[in-house]
């Protein structure tokens, strides 16, 4: 390509060959400025140089005024924004001084005018109301400091003579060259009929002036503007506000606007406000043709996609092209890929007392197309010019690219770093750039969005992974807080708030249920509404929310409602004047915390002196609430084996069979991974084991294998084999310690500076097994990319060059917390001191089942109490919760291993107390991706009146040895079969009760896995189911009955135990007790549920592209596959060899 022709008309340069629509991204931003068009031009100009005339006239009176004749000349190429702003400084800076004089050369025929108000000309059409300084103030200043000639063309530099030429064939000489050449409005010289009469870019007044001649003559056809950023909409304004089109339409490649601003819920917002102020926006288009007429003019143009459209005029505002000819020409270096003058950080380009500022000037191989560069841009060489000799230089640093302008009358700002979610961020608070690089992990940002489809109002701010620092941020409709954002941000100053007050305001308190119905539900999982907690604790039923929850079960579900439950009730008691109580339940007056101090002071280990030196009653059963609660705090103090008794009918299904249970009666498998840490050989095992038991495997979220589908019965010979292997219990079962998630860190990271697995593996392996209120979770990452996800754990370490940070209280669930800072540069000797006292203070004081997030939440000071109490020993505790946690580290045992070398403990993972058979499956396994897993539920449940129903004659069966069952507070319980039948016998206080096993809700054969509960005060018994805790009644005139869901309910059976030594029960025969209850009949079959997936498979099938294959095919073309590669290696040879030598 020849070299750029220069030519009078600004804005158009005939050789250029740049697109409109350029595959990755334009050569430079296309936008004009950060401020809003209508504001008034003086503002625009350094607020000292407004003053400049009078300063000089002041000095000359004085005769102030430099008499030096021996002055530097400055040659200024270009009049524009940036040119005059270099101008301005450097002349307040040099008044005093005249070491220079300026003579600057424009291009256009008008002095130097506001860019960014260019729309306001088509109301004026008056050039002179666009002047950034009046006319005479050019002639104010001292005589011969500034000379300015117009409607000239630089052409050629000279740079060994110092010397530039002009289109008129005139030399001017200097002795420092400031090209502020500005950069043309791309025109797409490719697309066919870009040279046709209408066509116009948007860029000069002499671009509007012919514009504005054109649409005079083409009243009330249709005008379109191509691109859709800021200076695409400042064109479809103008051409609206002409009245000349009876249409304007605006044409952009992006499915949203302002994409260089914006993301696409932002810019879809703006799209939606113009489009009802009367603009018509075409997105994700391409102009591929203008259309023209037998004269050239413009008629149409014709989409990429084939579409049409008519129109008799196109203003182009598709992006700028740097003005770099002039350098080229010259020999100074320019950037290949997007153009510009490469200048230093002094503004310097490669050539001796040459500098580029503005739009032409590439830094860092980056132009920029707003006008706030380069106004710092001239004030860095201005100051440098004339202050360097006393100071030090100034350099040029990132600018500051933040935007607030009002469009088509939408209010748009963004501010800082607003595409770091999208681009990483460029600069983090505190230290060097980190930008994202290719192949790096791991984000270093979080966003916060606030989105009001009614008001029109989108809000995104950006802040680091700590939520300490705002990163930028982008605005819709409201923008009142863009004045104070931008400093935030500039000045990376530490925020002293939670990032969402920055958006929705300083949190008024927990959500007190005022604004709800009384029949709005509250809890889903037991269909409970508002007005049933109000309702019952009004009417005195429930005075405590342990009371709450066993009245209306609401919170014995999943939980996740407890919050809200909890102010409701709060609430409801203190609008009666009555004292909220934070009791467990209705058997104790007691909160946990409460509990576990006298628990602890007392020395109490067993439920039944808990029950009569606290409980309400002294010889209860107690509840599925209580039970648990204080099962996990005797383990807290003491650290028995939770498979003893009494302790054994404390603990929920989990807890009891040291598994979590399954949907379908199964349960899991999960050995201890430390760190997510695992031998080869050990993956073998787990491997041979899994395929031996054809186990359900999957990698869980804390790096650990989980095996799915073990029967109760086989927990035994599995665990046998994995601790033959050298491995453990991971209490995935357990309220206690799950994973201490880790990166790789030193260990193998080129980025890592902490050996975060090292340090991974040694908490996990310290804190194992220790149970506490609620489950907890660790993380370790190596350095700030954060792999390991630490900020969202319960304790999270982050590795830094002195130590590590210590991050508290983070947790995901229903209501996910980010974690707080507990303490800075950790030494790791330091490290579990501080979590030895907080984990024991959480111990110590968390009420049932709150995790370390709400805890903290709820003391007194949050996070900052907490540093005073385990940084600053407030309490005088610190030795004495480092001592507490010393003993129970002492004291750990792998719970499994205890019941391999057991026979008491081997004894209870029978599926029946009354034979070795089995019954397996009670959920149709269905086949996908190579494995096995129980069929889904169906929707309804078995609403038969198992209850009610009539059976033809009943007689007694002796069914199990009385001697199978314990004499204990808490009561015992066991499954028996009869035939196809499953039942569950209990005893309680020395009395017996049988049911059907299988609970209705879920057609789960569980119930005698079940805690059991009682009511002493209303001679109330009942076994509470371990998947949703349906609550059974055991005994009364109300036997059978769900306490909680009236929809079910279960057959009961007379029961006795007699002098034989066996227990006896009043059935009907096998084949009419089958025929109601029997197993096969209720097994759930694959049939009865639908596939989730069955629309999305057959839209993934019909794009699924070349190469793919099933996850078992070998993408090799002689491999065997997954299964027969397996086989092979099992078997002990390899495709012939003799096996692999391991």
């Amino acid at each position: 390509m020849s070299d750029p022709i220069p030519v009078l008309t600004p804005g158009i340069e005939p050789t250029s060959g740049e697109s409109h629509s350029p595959p990755s991204s334009l050569p430079s931003n296309p936008n004009w400025g950060a401020k809003a068009a209508n504001m008034s031009n003086s503002e625009w100009n350094n607020t000292e140089a407004n003053t400049l005339p009078e300063k000089v006239e002041e000095m000359a009176l004085k005769e102030e005024l430099p008499k030096r004749t021996e002055r530097k000349r400055i040659v200024v190429v270009g009049l524009g924004m940036v040119g005059i702003a270099f101008i301005e400084k450097l002349m307040k800076l040099d008044v005093k001084r005249r070491e220079y004089d300026i003579v600057v050369i424009g291009e256009e025929p008008h002095l130097a005018y506001n860019r960014v108000g260019l729309t306001s000309f088509f109301q004026h059409r008056e050039v002179e109301n666009l002047y950034l300084n009046p006319r005479e103030w050019y002639s104010s200043m001292p005589e011969g400091s500034l000379n300015y000639h117009l409607n000239t063309l630089v052409t050629e530099i000279y740079a060994e003579d110092k010397v530039v030429k002009t289109s008129a064939g005139d030399t001017v000489p200097y002795d420092i060259l400031v090209l502020a050449t500005g950069s043309d409005a791309v025109l797409p010289r490719h697309t066919p009929g870009h040279d046709a009469k209408g066509v116009f870019v948007y860029r000069t007044i002499d671009d509007l002036e012919k514009l504005i001649d054109f649409a005079s003559m083409r009243k009330g056809t249709t005008g379109a503007v191509v691109g859709g950023g800021l200076l695409g909409l400042e064109a479809a304004k103008a051409m609206m506000d002409l009245e000349d089109f009876g249409q304007v339409k605006l044409i952009e490649r992006n499915r949203w606007v302002l994409s260089r601003q914006l993301d696409g819920d932002a810019g879809g917002m703006v799209v939606e406000q113009v489009r009802a102020l009367g603009l018509d926006v075409l997105l994700s288009k391409r102009v591929g043709k203008i259309l023209t007429d037998e004269n050239n003019s413009v008629k149409g143009v014709v989409f990429e996609d084939g579409e049409q459209m008519d129109c008799s005029c196109i203003c182009f505002a598709i992006g700028i092209k740097a003005r770099d000819e002039l350098a080229r020409k010259a020999g100074i270096k320019c950037a290949d890929r997007g153009g510009g003058i490469v200048v230093s950080p002094d503004l310097s380009t490669s050539t001796p007392d040459i500098y580029a500022i503005g739009e032409c000037a590439s830094w860092e191989n980056q132009t920029f197309g707003l006008i706030a560069p380069g106004i710092e841009m001239a004030d860095v060489l201005a100051f440098n010019l004339t202050q360097a000799k006393a100071h030090s230089p100034r350099k040029f640093k990132r600018p500051d690219l933040s935007t607030k302008l009002k469009l088509l009358g939408v209010e748009v700002a963004s501010f800082g770093d607003f595409f770091a979610d999208r681009d990483g961020p460029k600069n983090m608070p505190g230290r060097r750039q980190a930008a994202k690089k290719e192949g790096s992990e791991g984000t270093q940002d979080k966003a916060l969005t606030y989105k009001d489809p009614f008001q029109q109002v989108y809000k995104k701010y950006l802040f680091t992974m700590d939520g300490k620092y705002l990163l930028g941020g982008m605005m819709i409709g409201d923008t009142k807080d863009y004045v104070k954002l931008v400093p935030m941000v500039k000045n990376q100053k530490q925020l002293e708030i939670p990032p969402s007050e920055l958006i929705v305001g300083a949190s008024k308190g927990e959500d007190d249920g005022d604004d709800l119905d009384d029949d709005t539900q509250i809890c889903s999982c037991h269909n409970v509404t508002k007005g049933d907690v109000v309702k019952n604790v009004k009417d005195g039923t429930c005075k405590s929310i342990g009371d709450v929850k066993s009245c209306t079960k609401a919170g014995t579900g999943c939980g996740g409602c407890m919050p809200l439950v909890q102010t409701i009730f709060n609430k409801t008691m203190a609008s009666m004047g009555q004292e909220v109580k934070n009791h467990l339940c209705p058997h104790f007056e007691y909160s946990r915390a409460d509990l576990y101090n006298i628990i602890s002071v007392k020395g109490l280990k067993e439920f039944s002196n808990v029950m009569k030196e606290c409980g309400k009653e002294p010889e209860s059963t107690g509840c599925e609430a209580c039970k648990p609660a204080i099962g996990s705090i005797i383990s807290s103090l003491f650290n028995k084996h939770l498979l003893d008794e009494p302790r054994r009918g404390l603990q929920d299904t989990n807890d009891r069979f040291l598994a979590n249970i399954q949907r379908n009666g199964t349960f899991s498998v999960i050995p201890r991974m430390a760190g997510g840490e695992i031998t080869p050989d050990k993956l073998i095992i787990i491997g041979t084991v899994a395929k031996k038991y054809n186990l359900y495997t999957k990698i869980t979220g804390g790096q650990r294998i989980d095996m799915f589908g073990a029967r109760k019965q086989d927990l035994l010979p599995i665990w046998e084999a994995l601790i033959d292997g050298g491995m453990e219990s991971g209490y995935a079962y357990a309220k206690s310690l799950r994973t201490v998630k880790s990166c790789v860190g030193t260990t193998w990271c080129r980025f890592g500076i902490g050996d975060s697995v090292g340090m991974a593996v040694r908490l996990e392996e310290r804190y194992k097994s220790i149970r506490a209120p609620h489950k907890i979770k660790g993380g370790v990452s190596g350095c700030v990319r954060e792999c390991a996800e630490a900020q969202n754990k319960d304790f999270g370490l982050i590795a830094t060059e002195k130590g590590f940070n210590i991050f508290v209280g983070g947790n995901g669930g229903a209501k996910p917390r980010h974690s707080e800072l507990l303490a800075k540069d950790v030494p790791p000797d330091d490290v579990v001191p501080i979590l030895d006292r907080y984990l024991s203070l959480y111990i110590r004081t968390a009420d049932k089942l709150q995790r370390t997030a709400r805890w903290i939440e709820n003391l007194p000071g949050g996070i900052k109490y907490l540093q005073e109490v385990i940084l600053e020993d407030k309490l005088g505790i610190c030795a004495e919760l480092e001592k507490q946690m010393e003993q129970l580290v002492d004291s750990y045992f792998c719970e499994w291993t205890e019941v391999v070398k057991n026979p008491a403990r081997r004894a209870l993972f029978s599926q029946f107390a009354n034979t070795n058979e089995n019954i397996n499956d009670t959920i149709e396994p269905t086949k996908e991706r190579g494995q096995e897993r129980p069929s889904y539920w169906p929707k309804d449940s078995a609403t038969e009146d198992f209850r009610g129903h009539k059976w033809s004659e009943l007689s007694w069966q002796p069914l199990v040895k009385a001697q199978e069952f314990q004499d204990t507070s808490t009561g015992d319980s066991k499954a028996v079969k009869r035939g196809d039948t499953q039942l569950a016998i209990f005893k309680v206080r020395g009395k017996w009760y049988c049911t059907q096993q299988m609970c209705p809700h879920k057609r789960a054969f569980v119930l005698s896995d079940g805690l059991i509960g009682d009511d002493i005060a209303n001679n109330k018994l009942w076994v509470s189911c371990p998947y949703h805790k349906r609550n059974y009644e055991l005994g009364g005139e109300n036997a059978g009955r769900c306490a909680n869901d009236e929809s079910v309910n279960i057959a009961v059976f007379p029961v006795e135990a007699r002098e034989d030594g066996w227990v006896y029960v009043k059935l009907p025969s096998v084949e009419e007790l089958d025929s109601v209850l029997g197993t096969e009949k209720w097994k759930i079959k694959k049939s009865e549920s639908e596939d989730p997936f069955e629309a999305l498979d057959k839209k993934l099938k019909a794009i699924q592209g070349k190469g793919r294959k099933g996850v078992m095919i070998s993408q090799l073309e002689d491999g065997i596959g997954e299964n027969r590669k397996a086989s092979m290696i099992v078997a002990g040879g390899e495709r012939g060899a003799g096996g692999l030598d391991w």
